[in-house]
């Protein structure tokens, strides 16, 4: 079986685009991407779409636009893990030898009404109030209450990813938060302040992937995918709301073991963390630190830049926003430029191995409805 590499990758500015529809954003990410990889884009032979709300064959109609027709073009709808998934479609036809070259894309518009994930009559949960920011917010009032965590060190994960953010060039609205005003925010759902909650936005984002074959071609800019994990949740009392997220943990540890690395080998890694509670919690789920210490993790600096693992080094969904399907795409391509040192004033010092990790999907009775984990290795 031949391995799939990263050699480009593309990302529109994430913000509010009231100027561009999805179709423009998705078509200047892919543009960009092959621009990145110095890629002619009559090599592409497979390309897959991570999206939600965008249409049948959103795709093709991003690509037909740019002339890219005839080959295999997959839409893939799975909540916040979409563009995690479309990264998976990609490479399990390049690694099954089937292509050599492919594109892994995603893009979604969520301003201008909609939101995130909409109340629907069949789910009995969300009709009483169970949004995702409620959830979260049981989330946080658990994790308070069983490890005697603080506000303060729960709105430390807003303060650096804002930090970070703020030296990402492609969210331009970001700037660095303090303390204070993190927590006197206006208060969302108890205990999460506004500045604990993503912000809705547009964007897009795409890679390019590459066999074994062809990789040489590429001067050794590259990052090759050491694993590529897509589960689902399990039957939960609690769902969302627990303080830990079995199927991030199952991801993990199955993604750990097919790229022979371990927790501690991870330098860099964007997760999911629409919520300040959110990247404290996937902190213990990837084990980075022991069940309880995630709070304490942040607090101290370990997830900073310079810290043990840099978490969200992007500034992460907390200040890029997240627009469902591109999501996914988006950490994968800040993983790939941080592993070859392209990441400008947030460079991660010697970052050789990466984690990208996305999960979403309210699902009444599960965890939740599908995660990703990948890992990159330089």
């Amino acid at each position: 079986m031949t391995a799939a590499h990263f050699v480009g990758a593309g990302m529109t500015d994430f913000g509010k685009a009231p100027d561009r529809d999805s179709f423009q954003l998705g078509r200047a990410a892919v543009w960009a991407a092959l621009a990145d990889a110095d890629l002619d884009p009559s090599r592409v032979e497979v390309a897959a779409f991570g999206h939600v709300y965008q249409g049948p064959s959103f795709g093709q109609r991003v690509l037909g636009e740019m002339g890219l027709t005839g080959f295999p073009v997959i839409n893939v709808e799975n909540a916040c893990a979409s563009g995690g998934q479309a990264v998976a479609v990609v490479a399990s036809m390049i690694m099954a030898g089937q292509v050599d070259v492919g594109i892994a894309a995603g893009a979604e518009k969520l301003t201008g009404g909609g939101g995130f994930l909409p109340v629907v009559a069949q789910d009995l949960e969300s009709s009483q109030g169970r949004v995702l920011p409620a959830a979260f917010a049981m989330m946080a009032q658990r994790y308070l209450r069983t490890y005697g965590a603080t506000l303060e060190q729960l709105a430390a994960v807003s303060v650096k990813n804002s930090k970070n953010a703020s030296l990402n060039p492609q969210i331009p609205a970001a700037r660095p938060f303090s303390l204070s005003e993190v927590l006197d925010s206006p208060v969302i759902a108890e205990p999460l302040t506004r500045l604990m909650c993503c912000p809705v936005s547009d964007g897009a984002a795409a890679v390019v992937m590459v066999s074994d074959r062809v990789v040489s071609e590429f001067d050794g800019r590259h990052a090759e995918l050491g694993a590529s994990v897509i589960n689902s949740g399990l039957r939960t009392k609690y769902g969302i709301s627990d303080i830990a997220s079995e199927m991030s943990e199952r991801a993990a540890r199955d993604a750990y073991r097919a790229a022979g690395v371990g927790p501690d080998d991870i330098d860099v890694c964007e997760t999911h963390d629409p919520f300040s509670i959110a990247e404290i919690v996937h902190y213990e789920d990837l084990g980075f630190c022991a069940r309880g210490e995630g709070a304490r993790f942040v607090a101290e600096g370990r997830s900073d830049i310079d810290g043990e693992v840099a978490v969200s080094p992007s500034g992460g969904l907390l200040a890029r926003g997240h627009p469902l399907g591109a999501t996914g795409v988006a950490q994968i391509a800040e993983i790939f430029w941080q592993l070859n040192g392209e990441a400008g004033d947030r460079q991660v010092a010697n970052a050789r191995v990466g984690l990208a990790h996305a999960l979403g999907g309210g699902v009444t009775g599960i965890e939740s409805g599908a995660c990703s984990v990948h890992i990159l290795k330089r």
